[in-house]
């Protein structure tokens, strides 16, 4: 008979790579890192096979919405394998803590925050394109969205109290990009008409719902050292499947209906031999401002920030 768990093996066999913290996921945790990983992956064909039902011109959000799954499931492979990681010692020592009373040094995945500095500003841009933000509000919050990232990466691998200072600025960042969500980004994109509005105000609410809740997750496991890397595993992944492919199959589904150009997003596909030929280039004529997306005039109002 094989043994139960002969099928993962990865802790084992990645056991002498880079140092091991006291505290760090078991098969458990492991388990459910290769089942989200499994979810990102699929997720990502069904994405990409979604787009190329769509013309050439209409694919930017499938190709966004793949990319972040497509991130996210080799971040998830590694964390599997438990790679990517390294042990740093936890500020905390709780020994009335049954499950971190381990804990000298906790093991931090520093791979799910280089994970978080690619998708998360996808993530953005699907929203803020969606709304017809101009590229340098996009910008703007790009790179706020990136410090918050960063400090949480770095206040994670601070084993002394300056970290919930990193975490503050982590916070003070994301309150930015939820401004930029819920003020700036819903009253363009109600300026936009119905189907976008609509459109944004659901994915929107459901990823500032989930962001609110990865300040906790950060705060009892990489910060306050409260829960076990497996239930740390749980929480997190949890929250990354519903912002990635829960999100990404909401965007694509409010998408289906919205044609990029009413977003300003005029994107031609040099095969159009029909319209190149006749001179056929019905955005060109039209009256109207700027809006950054590609330098092409359109009817998007503006949104100054």
């Amino acid at each position: 008979m094989f043994d139960k768990r002969a099928g993962n093996d990865a802790l084992n066999v990645n056991n002498g790579v880079g140092g091991r913290a006291d505290l760090k996921i078991s098969t458990h945790g492991s388990d459910w890192y290769w089942a989200v990983c499994a979810v990102m992956a699929v997720s990502t064909f069904v994405f990409m096979g979604l787009a190329f039902t769509k013309p050439r011109s209409h694919r930017l959000f499938h190709y966004i919405t793949a990319a972040i799954t497509l991130v996210a499931s080799i971040a998830y492979f590694s964390m599997a394998a438990d790679l990517g990681q390294t042990p740093i010692a936890a500020e905390f020592i709780r020994p009335g803590n049954s499950h971190v009373r381990a804990a000298g040094t906790r093991e931090i995945f520093y791979v799910r925050y280089i994970d978080w500095v690619v998708t998360t500003p996808l993530l953005l841009l699907d929203l803020l394109l969606t709304a017809g933000l101009p590229w340098p509000s996009i910008l703007i919050t790009i790179l706020i969205d990136e410090v918050m990232i960063i400090t949480g990466l770095v206040g994670a691998l601070t084993r002394t109290s300056y970290k919930w200072g990193y975490f503050a600025f982590g916070n003070a960042a994301f309150l930015y990009v939820i401004y930029m969500l819920a003020g700036v980004g819903r009253k363009n994109a109600h300026a936009l008409g119905d189907n976008i509005y609509k459109t944004f105000m659901a994915c929107g609410v459901l990823t500032v719902g989930i962001w609110f809740l990865y300040p906790i997750a950060w705060g009892i496991s990489e910060g306050g050292n409260l829960i076990h890397p497996d239930s740390e595993a749980v929480f997190y992944g949890i929250l990354d499947l519903i912002a990635k492919p829960v999100f990404g199959a909401m965007l694509l589904f409010g998408h289906r209906n919205i044609d990029p150009s009413a977003l300003g997003l005029h994107i031609h596909d040099t095969d159009d031999v029909h319209g190149r030929t006749n001179g056929n280039h019905p955005h060109s004529e039209k009256n109207g401002h700027t809006n950054g997306h590609n330098g092409v005039t359109n009817d998007v109002p503006a949104t100054t920030v």
